[in-house]
């Protein structure tokens, strides 16, 4: 007997396998693909039952986000003290804040609510989009001189902290430490940058985002994000496993009522490349059809809008340069060669074309000595190649996933202040990649910027700043190629094709649900076409 078939009904599918584009009808048995076609698609294996629900729909490759973060669930539990207008994944709306009183305003009124014990902490705030001064640990002591407090900044590469906070890590006016600013006269302004200087005065003040990826309480929130844009497979590209945390990780993952499949990449930056290397090469069988693990996370530099991102020459345009390397060069190469020979795959942080050419280099010494036909390495963000950069890339099989959003998010001030004129129209060189044959995917970053594939593609194609300025056209994509960037390409990133992104026989049954077709509405509308929710496994997870 056969298991039970449910054939799904829909105003149109849009399928993403050039050898049926659309379809009326998809088939589904034991939460794979099993026809594609119309209403009698599966009689030859049976028939089965029609579902009607998405009659009225238009049913798509569940999106996926090939750069994101678990904390993106989690980080909710602080105060959120951003520029722009944010939804939370239980659906409250955060306004933004247009200037540093107002953020000072909103701290101020969180802090009267806490114990006394309890520290103070904020996120996602910009100071490059503010009027008035940066925020200073001065700043903070006027929201309390007593209790630490630390604000995280929206790219999570530079927190500002108060004086008890700088107290509680040591940092003064003797602190050597590389990222911790300093004013003329050599005292601390609170500006911390890089992942060396930062995570030890956040971990004094709780902030574990190790633990802000583990249990319910981050997985739920994060499958709600998803859910809500329609995203079936997301990545978590920073996390700092162990095999125990896995196996836990796993079991609520591989529950049928979680909502998505997660890709998890292990962090390159808690111990020697070896170790790491014995560490993903072990989590790797211990992924199943909802986890996919032993991937490797490496960060080379910083933000370009918190000018800690590597730039090659001639810098930074008129604001002052803060690099930071991450991971250094002499480092990152050992990580790199030690990773590859291994089989590791690699998805590589690099903002500044510095932090790229380093890392191609790196790569390309690597599988020089070990040539890995396949290997799925990725550079991540790759803010500004140039075109013989992405033409590295393409010969030595290197993908890259673009920070499409970058462009309407940071283009106006990338134009003014970080970057000039010149290169900010290499911001997110799409085209170029694709002319280069780099495999491409686009993503959010969440919660840098909020998980939605959609709006990501609006980016890509549209390439609007939020002062309305298109900014290098002759970089959109098309709507096709940016509906393939956000499901094949990105799906190719995590070496994960062969099961999702298309809608085609033997493939997961993960479907997006919108009330529109991308292709078929003006391309400035792309980002308001209303997302239902998802199928997983066949299971419906959409709204009415």
């Amino acid at each position: 007997m056969h298991a039970k078939t449910t054939i799904y009904a829909a105003r149109r599918i849009v399928t993403m396998n050039p050898r049926q584009p659309e379809a009326t009808h998809v088939a589904v048995r034991d939460g794979r693909v099993l026809a594609v076609g119309d209403a009698g698609c599966a009689d030859g294996w049976g028939g089965g039952d029609i579902d009607t629900r998405f009659a009225d729909r238009v049913l798509l490759p569940g999106f996926v986000e090939g750069h994101s973060h678990l904390i993106a669930g989690s980080i909710w539990r602080f105060v959120y003290a951003g520029f722009h207008r944010r939804m939370a994944p239980d659906g409250t709306i955060w306004e933004g804040l247009g200037d540093t009183a107002a953020v000072l305003d909103r701290l101020a009124s969180a802090e009267r609510g806490l114990a006394p014990d309890q520290f103070l902490i904020g996120w996602g705030f910009d100071p490059i989009f503010l009027t008035g001064a940066r925020l200073s640990c001065r700043d903070l002591d006027r929201v309390s001189a007593t209790r630490p407090i630390a604000v995280m900044h929206s790219n999570f590469h530079m927190v500002t902290v108060n004086s008890a906070a700088l107290a509680l890590a040591q940092y003064g006016r003797g602190t050597s430490v590389e990222g911790v600013g300093k004013d003329e006269d050599g005292a601390p302004t609170g500006e911390i940058r890089g992942m060396a200087a930062m995570f030890p005065i956040l971990r004094r003040l709780g902030v574990d985002f190790r633990a802000m990826t583990r249990g319910e309480d981050a997985l739920l929130p994060f499958a709600e994000t998803a859910r809500r844009c329609g995203v079936t497979t997301a990545s978590d590209l920073l996390n700092e496993l162990t095999l125990d945390e896995a196996a836990r990780l796993r079991a609520v993952a591989d529950r049928p009522d979680y909502p998505v499949r997660l890709y998890v990449a292990l962090s390159a930056h808690t111990s020697p490349p070896r170790d790491i290397a014995d560490l993903a090469v072990a989590l790797a069988p211990r992924s199943s059809a909802k986890l996919r693990l032993g991937a490797v996370k490496i960060v080379v530099d910083g933000s370009v809008q918190a000018f800690s991102a590597q730039l090659r020459w001639p810098g930074y345009y008129r604001v002052p340069d803060h690099a930071v390397w991450n991971m250094a060069p002499e480092r990152l190469g050992e990580a790199v060669d030690t990773l590859n020979a291994r089989g590791v795959q690699m998805q590589i942080h690099t903002n500044g074309d510095l932090a790229t050419e380093v890392a191609l280099d790196a790569l390309d010494a690597a599988l020089a000595r070990c040539a890995r036909p396949g290997h799925r390495h990725t550079l991540q963000h790759c803010q500004i190649p140039d075109r013989a950069q992405f033409q590295r890339m393409g010969r030595l099989g290197i993908a890259a996933n673009l920070f499409a959003n970058h462009v309407h998010v940071f283009g106006d001030v990338h134009r003014t202040l970080t970057l000039g004129p010149d290169r900010a129209q290499r911001l997110a060189s799409c085209r170029t990649a694709l002319e280069s044959g780099v495999r491409l995917a686009i993503h959010s970053d969440a919660p840098v910027t909020p998980m939605g594939p959609l709006f990501a593609m609006w980016c890509a194609v549209n390439r609007l700043t939020a002062s309305g300025f298109r900014l290098n056209p002759a970089e959109s994509l098309t709507v096709d190629e940016a509906l393939h960037a956000v499901t094949l390409g990105a799906a190719w990133t995590l070496g994960m094709e062969g099961e999702v992104g298309s809608i085609e026989t033997g493939k997961r049954a993960d479907f997006a649900v919108l009330d529109e077709d991308p292709r078929a509405v003006d391309p400035l509308a792309l980002k308001d076409i209303r997302v239902r929710g998802t199928v997983l496994d066949g299971v419906s997870f959409a709204d009415a």
